[in-house]
């Protein structure tokens, strides 16, 4: 089911236009980084896309760690321990970049 990447995309891999981003892309964008997408992931992906959604950015890790801690009850520590389970090689490099975003300037890596 691996779908061609047909979308613009930056020197490292972030989408130029998040509105070219769907589903099947998030898959392909998902097994480049070695990630098959389970709900757990779509979780946090469509918090991230219905963020950018509404405030056309996307949201810092904070918000998404926020989100993720009321939704399962969980304090904020653990949900950050958990987005990391899920995106080991960090936010920027694998949430936002599954999730269709422009790489965010200004932010760690983390």
């Amino acid at each position: 089911m691996l779908t061609e990447i047909n979308a613009e995309r930056d020197a490292e891999g972030y989408l130029v236009n998040p509105e070219d981003w769907n589903p099947d892309l998030a898959h392909a964008l998902a097994a480049e980084e070695n990630i098959e997408l389970t709900d757990a992931y779509w979780v946090v992906l469509n918090f991230v896309r219905d963020s950018w959604g509404e405030n056309q950015i996307t949201p810092d890790i904070r918000h998404v760690t926020d989100f993720m801690a009321k939704q399962q009850g969980i304090d904020k520590k653990a949900a950050k321990q958990q987005l990391f389970q899920l995106f080991p090689y960090g936010y920027v490099k694998q949430t936002c970049k599954i999730a269709g975003m422009q790489r965010p300037r200004g932010w760690s890596t983390g």
